[in-house]
């Protein structure tokens, strides 16, 4: 898959793994992790970015948790709808960018964001587009920085040490070292922890 299918394909992702499945699974492992380490570093007045926020349940266990400046990108329009739908109290205090993450996050400041969180989102990223990516990533993120990504092909149907496997046969997904990319970008990693399925949860902080 070229970049631009790669995107066509999140977009208009419907069944598994879509908005509404998503939306309905309800807040999880990650959710919690990240919610507990926001609060541990920052306060609820934190303004917190979510790239890839899919139909909100992270973002809404923040908002359940008194977070109140949140602000979401996700590439698939109807999951916008979805979250309105289901979370409607998020919908009002939250703000949300439709749109391809490349294309949005230049449009924000240096340090536009105290916290800048993503679960399972940069492990798709196209590796022609990977490092402008990622560089905009941490560029936005003025304090935290946790991402919650799959770095193992174990259990993929390739084997472990694959740069790249493939959801149901279909969806690239690319492994990286999380650590190395943001420590190049001027992070410093302050926690890593498995999940209990196959992602892992890093946190970063500029020094």
């Amino acid at each position: 898959m070229n970049p631009e299918d790669v995107r066509e394909e999140w977009a208009e992702r419907t069944g598994e793994f879509s908005p509404t499945y998503y939306a309905h699974k309800g807040p999880n492992e990650a959710s919690e992790s990240i919610r507990d380490l926001l609060l541990h570093f920052l306060d609820p007045a934190a303004r917190v970015l979510e790239i890839g926020c899919s139909s909100g349940r992270h973002l809404a266990h923040l908002h359940d948790g008194g977070f109140d400046d949140l602000h979401g990108i996700e590439i698939n329009e109807d999951a916008i709808d979805v979250l309105r739908a289901e979370y409607p109290g998020l919908d009002a205090d939250a703000t949300f960018h439709v749109g391809d993450a490349g294309e949005i996050l230049p449009g924000f400041d240096d340090g536009a964001f105290d916290a800048v969180y993503t679960v399972e989102t940069l492990q798709h990223i196209h590796p022609d587009e990977a490092e402008t990516v990622f560089d905009e990533v941490a560029r936005v993120a003025d304090d935290l920085l946790i991402t919650v990504e799959n770095e193992s092909a174990r259990g993929a149907g390739a084997r472990e040490d694959a740069d790249v496997s493939y959801v149901n046969d279909e969806f690239p997904l690319y492994h990286r070292d999380w650590k190395a990319i943001f420590e190049r970008r001027g992070f410093a990693q302050l926690l890593s922890e498995s999940s209990m399925r196959r992602d892992r949860l890093r946190a970063f902080r500029r020094p």
